[in-house]
């Protein structure tokens, strides 16, 4: 048997005052007529990362409306964590060998994985790439719907790993992207949904916090809160271009001396490469007292997560491949104007010069920061527009109606959607 994962409470009801009564309305009729449907979602690890997040909302919510929802996390060893880090890479461009080991080991632990699968669904969600193969080794006779929800950007993959994945994903019923130009080459699906990833405004993370309570959470970590910060929040990954960041913010200091950046990850079970490209990062820092690499294994949770994007002066995700960004997402929804790197979904975020900047470079990212915190005025403009866009387009509540509005669709109950 999988193992479940166990999300608090949450109910839809507490959401009203930040979002309205016409949404909480739209998702209650939406979810009427599901009312008992058994969905079971599936993935790679509880905690670290976009996805785990966004379940830790998302599942509640469901049972909350009145759907029977689960969560299970798939099994496996280094060997097994170590390939599908290569897949991730691969599916999105990187030119990187997908060796018949590989493609063994990932096949074996699939298979295992899905006689470990146990129950009976109307809906199965399966995540990303490292369970991809669930349905292909488990069957679908014992569950009725099948749902592939692809969190990369796969619009252009390295070809050996696409022809490898697309026959096991091609047997999904429906297929969800964040967006329509991400769905690789020849695949198709009955039923395509593009539903961008969300946030939840009421977690530890994103709830609002005292000013004071935030700096004083982030001078624990050793920043002087007096003097400029400068934060990145993501994996130390080579799309997140952690050692691009660093060369930027030398550029800006060469300009404000004063100037700090602090570098803040979460090390995941399911990415081994994590640690190797944090000694990297740390090597790249060199003797700099000036920049702060912290993570989760530095005490570094979710509520400092949120008290950095709360108190710095610009918030920086120099992505050169992003799937979505929620970390911009965080940090928007904090007020805080954003310098994204012009990839993937960040510019559905960054409405460049109006929720922040989009960038190409390091000496764009360090133009543009530099610009940020020299006009502070300018910089909570955007950070106020930014926080709206938000809370229209990318919190959890949007989310979940577009799930119930799929699972309408694949049961064929579409009156009145």
């Amino acid at each position: 048997m999988l193992q479940r994962v166990e999300a608090e409470r949450k109910r839809l009801a507490d959401y009203r005052p930040i979002v309205g009564e016409e949404v909480i309305a739209e998702i209650e009729r939406l979810a009427d007529p599901l009312r008992g449907a058994r969905v079971m979602h599936v993935n790679a690890t509880p905690f670290g990362g976009g996805v785990a997040e966004i379940l830790q909302t998302l599942v509640p919510l469901m049972r909350d409306v009145g759907l029977d929802a689960g969560w299970q996390v798939i099994e496996g060893a280094d060997e097994f964590f170590n390939v599908t880090k290569a897949c991730h890479n691969g599916l999105q461009g990187m030119d990187i060998p997908f060796t018949a080991e590989m493609k063994d080991i990932w096949r074996r632990y699939n298979e295992l994985n899905a006689v470990r699968f146990e129950g009976e669904y109307d809906f199965v969600v399966v995540h990303d790439p490292q369970p991809a193969g669930l349905l292909h080794y488990h069957g679908r006779e014992r569950s009725r719907h099948w749902i592939w929800r692809c969190h990369i950007d796969t619009s252009h993959p390295n070809p050996v790993y696409w022809d490898f994945f697309a026959p096991y994903i091609s047997e999904y019923d429906a297929g969800i992207f964040t967006m329509e130009q991400y769905v690789g080459p020849g695949v198709s699906y009955d039923h395509l949904a593009i539903i961008t990833p969300t946030i939840d405004p009421l977690s530890s993370k994103n709830v609002p916090m005292a000013g004071k309570r935030a700096r004083e959470i982030v001078a624990g970590s050793g920043i002087d809160v007096s003097r400029p910060l400068i934060t990145q929040v993501s994996r130390f990954d080579p799309w997140k271009d952690p050692l691009g960041v660093i060369d930027a913010y030398r550029i800006v200091k060469g300009r404000l001396p004063g100037v700090q950046l602090a570098l803040v990850g979460s090390m995941a079970a399911d990415d081994p490469e994590g640690w190797y490209y944090l000694d990297r990062t740390i090597r790249h820092a060199g003797e700099d007292f000036d920049i702060h690499i912290l993570h989760n294994f530095h005490g570094v949770g979710p509520v400092e997560v949120g008290a950095f994007q709360a108190t710095s002066d610009v918030v920086i995700q120099k992505s050169t491949r992003e799937g979505f960004g929620l970390v911009v997402t965080e940090a928007l929804w904090k007020g805080k104007p954003v310098v994204g790197g012009n990839a993937g979904g960040i510019p559905l975020q960054v409405i460049d010069g109006q929720t922040g900047f989009l960038v190409d470079s390091v000496e764009g990212c360090a133009e543009r920061t530099l610009h940020l915190l020299e006009h502070p005025e300018e910089a909570a403009r955007m950070g106020a527009a930014g926080r709206e866009h938000v809370r229209r387009n990318f919190l959890i509540t949007r989310h979940l109606r577009d799930y119930l509005s799929l699972f309408r669709r694949l049961q064929g109950n579409v009156e009145g959607m």
